[in-house]
């Protein structure tokens, strides 16, 4: 009989130790190390899934690949194509990670019940079947080549995966799975690797496209070693907050596409639907005009969003004047209140100041400063800014305003929305042509020239 074998990892990195440590030499957090037992016996054995075709791999040269372009599978959402880069790649390996209750089941559930043509199989280990009917039949969708597996025994998925032979395969989630090989509890780093290792090269000996749900820890890290984001192919980020409609579907890596591409969702009683014009769901419709409001374009992606920043400067109360933020930078807020005070003389060092972005978004394109002061100095002098003027440019510490990348993009999407001013940067007119727009582009160089323009 063989001997067991411990050793111990650590929960942030995956970094494997022979001993106990007070401190991961890898990555230098403390008390992160948790003992796992490993048996011998097992762990030496052959993988659930194996490829025993004998001489399939070989040396080639590079001249020898086949190029061109993959095909890929399109889904029946556009914003899930567009993130993954231009739709499933065959043999991809894909890690979906959000907040629990965000819709990460609902999203893919949905997903695969939508592809008719296409066998897949739905691996839960979190729900039971009559769980996931209902939630099919709330969805109201329906589909002959979905099949359903509520396992989380790794060799009985498999064996279950050569008999029905899918073209799409989704785990729900990481880790629920266990595997026979190694002794410890799920959910463990060496489950979570082994596991993870396993689907991996089921992936890629047969071509077959998995994604993989997991779960995220209290600070918004994945959960599990930092290893499970170097095996996969592509890592999504699903958030939003749960008091909002919205939700984002973020491209943290990808191997087949841009990382900078984002997908957006509204939550409705069946279902998650598809935003294909977010700007008109991030601007709120108000019948009298307020101060404190400008519309600022960002772009996400190749995709311009126009999005509403609300700002609230009062006389600060106590002796230490409050900064609260909500979906902006906190550090780069009271960079621009330093370049107001300083270029501008605006007094907001006795101010409290308050910046929300509409919508609960999350914004960190710099093009966005222009319309946060903007609002700022709005609601400074209780001065209202019209509904049809937006905001494109960077505010640099010398009260100067910097040009913007895709500034044509951003004017061709306030000019859709019906905007009739937009305020850019003096530099980014060189070769822009402005015939073609219908909406007046003022230039400026720096605030103060802004601000004598606006008020």
């Amino acid at each position: 009989m063989s001997k067991t074998k411990s050793a111990f990892f650590c929960q942030n990195c995956g970094y494997e130790s022979t001993k106990w440590l007070g401190k991961c030499p890898s990555c230098g957090e403390w008390n992160t190390f948790v003992e796992e037992v490993l048996e011998t016996a097992k762990s030496t054995s052959k993988d659930s899934w194996k490829t025993t075709t004998k001489g399939s791999s070989k040396t080639i040269s590079l001249g020898e690949v086949e190029s061109g372009e993959q095909k890929r599978l399109l889904t029946k959402d556009a914003e899930l194509n567009r993130v993954l880069g231009g739709g499933i790649v065959p043999g991809s390996l894909v890690l979906v990670a959000g907040e629990p209750g965000i819709g990460k089941s609902t999203l893919f559930l949905q997903q695969t019940l939508e592809l008719k043509d296409i066998v897949t199989l739905y691996i839960s280990g979190e729900e039971s079947e009559q769980q996931i009917r209902m939630r099919a039949d709330r969805l109201g969708l329906q589909n002959e080549n979905f099949y359903l597996l509520t396992e989380t025994d790794t060799q009985v998925i498999f064996q279950e995966i050569k008999k029905l032979n899918p073209q799409l395969v989704v785990v729900d989630s990481i880790q629920t799975l266990e595997s026979q090989y190694i002794e410890s509890a799920p959910g463990s780093i060496s489950q979570i690797r082994t596991c993870t290792a396993e689907l991996q090269r089921f992936a890629k000996a047969t071509q077959t496209p998995v994604f993989i749900i997991g779960h995220i820890t209290k600070d918004g890290s994945i959960a599990g070693p930092k290893v499970l984001e170097h095996i996969v192919d592509t890592v999504l980020q699903f958030e939003g907050d749960q008091h909002y409609l919205y939700r984002i579907l973020r491209t943290i890596k990808n191997r087949y596409g841009s990382t900078s591409e984002l997908g957006i969702y509204e939550m409705t009683g069946k279902g998650l639907r598809q935003v294909s014009n977010p700007s008109e769901l991030l601007i709120s419709e108000k019948e009298e005009t307020l101060s404190g409001i400008a519309i600022g374009t960002s772009m996400e992606g190749l995709r311009p969003m126009l999005i509403e920043t609300q700002a609230l400067v009062t006389h600060s109360v106590y002796g230490t004047p409050q900064r609260t933020v909500n979906g902006f930078d906190l550090r780069r807020l009271q960079l621009l209140l330093a370049v107001l005070e300083k270029r501008g003389g605006f007094q907001f060092g006795t101010k409290d100041v308050f910046l929300n972005i509409a919508g609960g978004l999350r914004v960190e394109d710099p093009s966005i400063d222009l319309a946060i002061i903007s609002a700022l100095l709005s609601s400074y002098n209780d001065q209202p800014i019209p509904h049809q003027y937006c905001f494109a440019g960077e505010v640099g510490l010398s009260g100067e305003i910097r040009p913007v990348n895709r500034i044509e993009q951003r004017i061709a999407e306030a000019d859709k929305l019906g905007f009739e001013k937009i305020f850019i940067s003096k530099i980014n007119k060189k070769g822009l042509d402005l015939k073609k727009y219908h909406l007046e582009v003022v230039m400026s160089g720096r605030v103060e020239e802004l601000y004598q323009k606006l008020f």
